[in-house]
């Protein structure tokens, strides 16, 4: 498929999938007779991947050293584990520090709420 799809069905900006491939983000993407990029079902699952990182961010840095892990083929499979891991640690301590700030939040709309009666 061509990139403006690649871009809908990833999330991405057709410039932002342009940045990553440049910055070696996004390997394997072939090319049509035309010189066209044609992404492949893989290379949509990378780059929703890849939004998702991002999205929950995870820093342009980390996702260049996944992505070069990701290149190196199996053997960087706990590696690359490893880094998602330490993802998912941080957005959990994220989500834990949003549910206090929700909690604060809901207190001081009570006592609002107290100070309108």
């Amino acid at each position: 498929m061509r990139i403006s799809e690649a871009a809908s069905r990833s999330g991405l900006k057709v410039d932002t999938i342009r940045y990553y491939e440049a910055e070696g983000l996004v390997p394997n993407v072939g090319r049509g007779a035309d010189g066209q990029r044609r992404f492949s079902p893989e290379n949509i699952d990378w780059l929703t991947l890849l939004y998702w990182l991002r999205e929950t961010g995870m820093p342009m840095k980390v996702m260049q050293e996944f992505a070069a892990l990701y290149a190196q083929g199996e053997e960087t499979i706990q590696a690359r584990k490893d880094i998602l891991l330490d993802h998912s640690d941080l957005l959990a301590k994220r989500r834990d520090d949003l549910d206090r700030c929700a909690d604060i939040l809901t207190r001081k709309l009570e006592i609002y709420e107290e100070y309108l009666r």
